[in-house]
């Protein structure tokens, strides 16, 4: 019997630096502090996993650098117990970086991305890939050059990848980077019939579908549900997530759920960068662990709710005995989906 999760996509290093002001052209801002952390949805989703400390299997794969941010990486899948026999390393580009500058009191964030060894990552380099996991995450749609390339039969590579994982035998699952675009049609709704369990924000799943999800400050409620519901019809087979900052709404082709995320109070909050793929590794866990909807989408909640108390991406995980813990006693935001 499969089991584990295996991720592949964007290896990042985040290069964080916490400044007091976002200056303007030609002017100056100063570092208060600077943290060096994980970026890029395998990543991050392989290590809040890992740090719920379950023993469930975890394997990495992609393409980094000869270079010391490289080797970082593989030391810190190595620390997390992340199997590496699949990552493999180039001297013809730099390991993936992004220089995450966050305004000290707003929290904003602006990125400055190198894509590096990632734009090499291409259909070849998933046919020899053997494990035994149960599921595989591939993230980010629409940052991996060559996986986002045309393709003439499945209409881009990505969806000729994810149909091979199918046939190694996984579960797959796909998250999506995002960006202001006219990409997310061209390239997700061809992997849509591919997918298994798609995992995407708000922003990402209207751009996708061409529904307006928030308005202003609030989330549509017919507009998501017809995202999601757009989705499956497009051919997802088992389940669509939508998460925001309100909570996520899940859908099957039998089923609906909306969970609340949970208070967290804005002096607590020390970075949001990698909430999205906290969410997203608590709800593949909970996925593989065949919870119930609800359930899943409370752990998910849980997990992003952590990773708020850390200005890097993956720094606030937990072990699953601390946020099962959380869950039993903490408290929950207004619903802003009635079902």
């Amino acid at each position: 019997m499969r089991n584990g999760i295996i991720a592949s996509g964007n290896w990042i290093i985040d290069h964080v630096k916490i400044i007091d002001t976002w200056p303007k052209e030609g002017m100056l801002a100063n570092i208060q502090s600077e943290h060096l952390g994980t970026g890029g949805a395998p990543y991050n989703v392989l290590v809040d996993i890992a740090k719920l400390k379950s023993d469930l299997p975890l394997y990495a794969h992609g393409i980094i650098g000869s270079d010391h941010d490289g080797q970082y990486i593989l030391d810190d899948l190595k620390a997390n117990s992340i199997d590496v026999k699949h990552m493999r390393r180039t001297s013809d580009a730099a390991t993936s970086y992004t220089d995450v500058m966050t305004v000290a009191d707003t929290r904003a964030r602006t990125f400055f991305h190198c894509r590096g060894a990632n734009a090499l990552l291409g259909h070849d380099d998933f046919m020899n890939i053997e494990t035994d996991a149960r599921i595989f995450h591939l993230g980010y749609l629409l940052l991996l050059d060559k996986l986002d390339m045309h393709d003439d039969e499945f209409g881009v590579v990505a969806a000729r990848t994810l149909d091979l994982l199918t046939k190694k035998g996984y579960k797959t699952s796909v998250d999506v980077v995002s960006e202001s675009s006219d990409r997310f049609r061209r390239i997700v709704t061809p992997c849509l019939r591919h997918t298994d369990y798609l995992i995407l924000n708000e922003i990402e799943a209207g751009e996708t579908t061409g529904f307006t999800i928030r308005d202003g400050k609030n989330i549509d409620q017919k507009n998501l549900i017809k995202a999601a519901e757009a989705l499956i019809t497009g051919g997802v087979r088992e389940l669509v997530v939508i998460h925001f900052p309100e909570g996520g709404f899940a859908i099957t082709k039998n089923e609906r759920a909306f969970v609340p995320s949970f208070e967290v109070p804005r002096d607590d909050i020390k970075g949001t960068a990698g909430a999205g793929d906290a969410f997203c590794a608590g709800m593949l866990f909970a996925i593989h662990d065949e919870l119930p909807l609800e359930d899943a989408l409370t752990f998910a909640n849980a997990c992003a709710r952590f990773n708020l108390l850390s200005p890097t991406c993956t720094g606030g995980a937990e072990p699953l005995s601390s946020v099962c813990a959380y869950i039993k006693q903490a408290k929950q935001n207004p619903p802003v989906v009635r079902l």
